[in-house]
């Protein structure tokens, strides 16, 4: 864990936006908050990625308050910012130059939304030979309707999402348990 990244995902006033909907893991920022007091008192690699919407009405499109960074995770000066358009934090930015510069072969992943660009990023990040730690407590979505219109709850669609990520492309811990493994 000496060399690994904590990697926060789309941590933005955005997805505070009720166009969203309901929301499980309302929590989820205060672990985020708590993995990134980590990384700082130990001088580790700390890297923010954001969503930057090509949708007229996204409240993540640059230039709206949402595309700014929720307080608790806001990044201090000198951490790194990788923008991206789509739901891969590698695709379209310098995230994996970057990480192969800084010899950073472990990455905990944590950030909005589970199903989305977590999963997308973590699955990439698995693919490209990183050792990816997910933290499930510090990842949070929204329900979200099936081809059918069926609504399924947030927590479900997180647990079914860290499920399939989890023994594949990373290994899902807690905050607690990846604190833990600090030394």
């Amino acid at each position: 864990m000496k060399h690994a990244a904590l990697v926060l995902i789309d941590v933005q006033q955005g997805f505070d936006d009720p166009k969203w909907g309901q929301r499980n893991n309302p929590a989820a920022e205060q672990y985020m908050a708590a993995l990134l007091q980590q990384w700082r008192e130990r001088e580790r690699t700390v890297i923010h990625v954001r969503h930057q919407s090509q949708e007229a009405g996204s409240p993540l499109r640059g230039g709206q308050p949402g595309y700014e960074f929720k307080n608790l995770t806001r990044p201090l000066t000198g951490e790194a910012i990788f923008t991206k358009k789509v739901n891969s934090a590698f695709i379209g930015t310098e995230l994996e130059a970057y990480l192969h510069v800084k010899n950073i072969k472990q990455l905990v992943i944590a950030g909005l939304t589970t199903d989305h660009c977590v999963s997308t990023s973590v699955r990439m990040a698995g693919n490209l030979g990183f050792d990816v730690l997910l933290a499930a407590d510090a990842c949070a979505t929204f329900d979200r309707s099936d081809v059918n219109g069926v609504l399924i709850p947030a927590e479900e669609i997180h647990r079914i999402h860290l499920a399939s990520l989890h023994n594949e492309f990373c290994t899902v811990k807690n905050t607690a348990d990846i604190i833990a493994l600090q030394v």
